[in-house]
């Protein structure tokens, strides 16, 4: 099924595309997201959550972890009555997809490792180049997403690099390959990706294919299969990508390092 949803858009504000990150070295954006992420956990925080849901940056070691903004709560019932926190309409995006394969798993007795805050309930993937640097770092990546969502954990990922050999129709199709094999492809010149996965019986993929210019969406993050928040992409994007160097943000736009001095 394919839907064409309407973006939230920034009255009266200069819109900040989308950069090409492929332009210069990989640390480069591991020291922008590791703001961003910052900045999107802050912005959740600041009532875009209900009581009692909190955004944690979580820490991952490895060089090549994506950062992961995990969603935790104490208590199990949402209301849809609590600030920021939507029920309907259903989430709009550019693709829908929707599989029920896999979903007799998710009724097997498993241990579940509790944080101390509360269980996690949702998290956030930025993905870094070094995730498709190989075939093994990809597959590690894919199998973790995975695991959240088999275990009932929605998962938002955003994507800003176009695809690899690793991942030739993007990452989407390489997550959802694990639960359904379909064709899928993206209009031409939009081949970075934001996909927000619904856990459940039902998995559900809202998918956003962009391209280089394109404004963020705000995209539905999933709390549980009936309640979503607006995550605030494009806002948080802006405020992390105006506090970084100007020469970061010259090198970023112009694709040109600058030169050390003698």
């Amino acid at each position: 099924m394919l839907l064409v949803g309407s973006n939230a858009r920034f009255v009266g504000t200069e819109i900040m595309p989308i950069h090409d990150w492929k332009r210069v070295p990989a640390g480069l954006f591991h020291h922008f997201h590791q703001d961003w992420t910052i900045k999107l956990a802050r912005a959740l925080n600041r009532g875009r959550l209900p009581k009692g849901v909190a955004a944690l940056v979580e820490q991952r070691s490895g060089p090549r972890e994506a950062d992961v903004l995990a969603i935790e709560r104490r208590a199990i019932s949402l209301g849809a009555g609590d600030s920021g926190v939507a029920t309907l309409p259903s989430p709009v995006a550019q693709i829908v997809r929707r599989t029920e394969r896999g979903a007799f798993s998710d009724r097997a007795n498993r241990v579940v490792v509790k944080h101390h805050l509360g269980r996690i309930i949702a998290v956030i993937e930025v993905v870094s180049p070094g995730i498709k640097d190989c075939r093994a770092s990809l597959c590690e990546f894919v199998e973790k997403t995975v695991d959240f969502l088999q275990a009932g954990i929605h998962v938002l990922v955003i994507d800003l690099f176009p695809p690899t050999p690793r991942d030739p129709f993007g990452i989407h199709k390489a997550i959802w390959d694990e639960f359904v094999e379909e064709p899928f492809a993206v209009p031409d010149g939009k081949d970075r990706i934001i996909a927000s996965y619904r856990a459940g019986a039902e998995r559900v993929a809202y998918i956003e294919p962009l391209g280089i210019g394109d404004e963020l969406p705000e995209i539905a993050l999933f709390l549980s299969s009936e309640v979503h928040v607006l995550a605030p992409l494009e806002s948080t994007y802006r405020t992390a990508w105006e506090a970084s160097p100007q020469e970061l943000r010259t090198a970023v736009e112009t694709g040109v390092m600058p030169e050390p001095e003698p």
